[in-house]
């Protein structure tokens, strides 16, 4: 192979990765611009129903329902659905205050079934608005009524503030939190200040009951939550930000532990991006709907040390090609690439980050990348994960 065939190669790469970095640093810089939500009352006579699906979380999920419960009101429900447990999840929840109801299906796994089996149940019975929430995570007080409210108001699903809290002091341990923030606050909040619509997040989402009732099933799918946004952004509901409302969970405070829960959501989001977000692309533009075609570029963006791994490998290759006498478009088009990321991230960092990541820790960030190495080569090498596993907590 030539050396300017070389550069061709990585050129054509370089303009693919172009338009994930651009726009991160579209939704990065336009998070800036979002002020903080107000309280929200619930509209007069709307109610809710709260499904909490879990598997294996009888030390935790009292606590979730606990803070759930706090928000209701009369007419309102909460159900957990305890799927293929072998603890006292069931017993747990009920003695907290929850409906609870058990699933056993070794055959089926996943946590879209068990949102299936929750919905069929809740059919017996609906309410006017459905609330999700995992089993390890927390509602904030207000953000039922906030759900409520903007499921109502917009006829669509709504999105909650997801905010994962770091246990792990190390450098690994804040790197991979911030990353997290960028994913799930800062570029949601962008799209919002641009008027966009926004994924869901697998909790804190809420549906009004006529909407989520006839929405496709997503079974075993491992990121469930992304794809039952784009089947619904594709029938016309798309997915609107929350942030009145706020949705807490801790992540792993061991290394592996948290390795482990991050490939499960970055193999999700990868299978996700590659099924779907040509797909909803292709629909925005036959549609005439600029807002699918940008959550499609929105869905196609890697996981972070992802995007930034593969342009920092693209601009190394078009360095040497450069210095071998090739071309200097390829090393021009890595390199701004990478420096849009970089800059659109450093601008989400001094908005919304620094709290959660010195400055002095950004720098080490390569060493971030080689730990997550061992993850993005098992997406290559191993099988596709289908099973609906409880991350090992302390």
């Amino acid at each position: 192979m030539t050396v300017n065939a070389l550069g061709t190669i990585v050129a054509i790469a370089a303009v693919v990765l172009l338009i994930p970095s651009l726009t991160v640093f579209v939704e990065c810089v336009a998070s800036v611009f979002v002020t903080s939500g107000r309280c929200i009352a619930r509209p007069s006579g709307v109610s809710a129903a709260v499904l909490i699906p879990a598997h294996d979380e009888e030390n935790i999920v009292g606590v979730t329902v606990e803070s759930v419960r706090q928000q209701l009101i009369a007419s309102d429900r909460i159900l957990v659905v305890a799927d293929n447990c072998q603890d006292g999840t069931a017993r747990v929840a009920s003695g907290a205050g929850a409906e609870a109801v058990e699933r056993r299906d070794p055959d089926k796994r996943g946590k879209g079934y068990a949102l299936a089996f929750g919905l069929e149940h809740l059919a017996t019975d609906p309410r006017d608005v459905l609330i999700v929430v995992d089993a390890d995570c927390s509602l904030t007080p207000g953000s039922v009524d906030a759900l409520v409210e903007g499921a109502t108001r917009l006829g669509r699903p709504v999105q909650a503030d997801n905010v994962s809290q770091a246990t792990d002091p190390s450098v690994v341990g804040r790197i991979s939190t911030f990353a997290m923030l960028i994913r799930n606050r800062v570029r949601p909040r962008g799209l919002l200040r641009l008027g966009l619509p926004c994924h869901l997040m697998g909790t804190g989402m809420a549906f009004p009951w006529d909407v989520i009732h006839t929405a496709p099933r997503v079974g075993a799918e491992l990121a469930e939550d992304l794809v039952m946004g784009i089947e619904l952004a594709m029938r016309g509901y798309e997915p609107a930000l929350c942030i009145q409302a706020s949705v807490r969970s801790e992540l792993p405070s061991e290394p592996s532990a948290a390795l482990q829960q991050r490939g499960r959501w970055e193999r999700g989001h990868v299978d996700t991006l590659l099924q779907h977000g040509p797909r909803l692309v292709w629909a925005g533009i036959a549609r005439r709907r600029p807002s699918l075609v940008f959550a499609g570029a929105d869905l196609m963006v890697p996981p972070l040390a992802m995007l930034v791994g593969s342009l920092s490998f693209l601009l190394t290759i078009a360095a040497v090609v450069f210095a071998f006498g090739g071309p200097i478009n390829p090393l021009a088009l890595s390199g701004a690439s990478l420096a849009l990321v970089v800059l659109g991230v450093m601008i989400g960092w001094a908005r919304y980050g620094r709290k959660v990541l010195p400055f002095r820790y950004l720098l080490l960030a390569p060493l971030y990348m080689l730990w997550k190495m061992p993850l993005y080569l098992s997406f290559v090498t191993g099988g596709r994960e289908r099973d609906w596993k409880r991350t090992p907590r302390n």
